[in-house]
């Protein structure tokens, strides 16, 4: 399966979360393209923006707003390959800046594209074993109702 994943990260936490997750992805055979949205352009790095599957990662800026360099990166998704079907999202957050602002970018992103999919939210950086399973296990089920279940409700499932 042909898998893009694409990223905004400032200070190295959702760039560390979407490593873990490119490396399961990997792991299990699949391709993947890479994507940091604040250095590159979907354009410059897939010739072919059709994928089987789309994770989407960010931090969240100012009160849960999402970063421009991603907010640029879905324009050009969209208007490539419109909204699509198989998107999962997935980002870190502080919840000391209030509960309502955490991890805003990504459930703004699952929103906007009205994804089926759980999000895998993350406090600041991933700690530890507890932090490496809770990835593990979120982007394993979305690898599997990708690949074996394509009309279960993935919605249901918490990570």
């Amino acid at each position: 399966m042909r898998i893009l994943i694409a990223f905004t990260s400032l200070s190295g936490n959702t760039r560390d979360v979407a490593r873990m997750v490119r490396a399961r992805c990997e792991a299990r055979g699949h391709e993947v393209t890479w994507i940091e949205t604040d250095i590159q352009k979907l354009a410059q790095v897939s010739p072919d923006p059709n994928h089987d599957l789309y994770l989407l990662g960010s931090w969240s800026d100012n009160a849960g707003r999402t970063p421009s360099e991603m907010k640029h990166f879905i324009a050009d998704l969209v208007e490539a390959v419109g909204k699509p079907e198989r998107l999962a999202v997935f980002g870190t957050g502080e919840t000391q800046w209030g509960e309502e602002y955490y991890c805003g970018a990504v459930r703004r992103m699952a929103a906007f594209f009205e994804t089926r999919f759980p999000r895998l939210e993350i406090e600041q950086m991933p700690h530890g074993d507890r932090d490496a399973h809770k990835i593990q296990r979120w982007t394993d089920h979305i690898l599997n109702c990708t690949e074996n279940m394509p009309h279960a409700d993935p919605a249901r499932f918490v990570a």
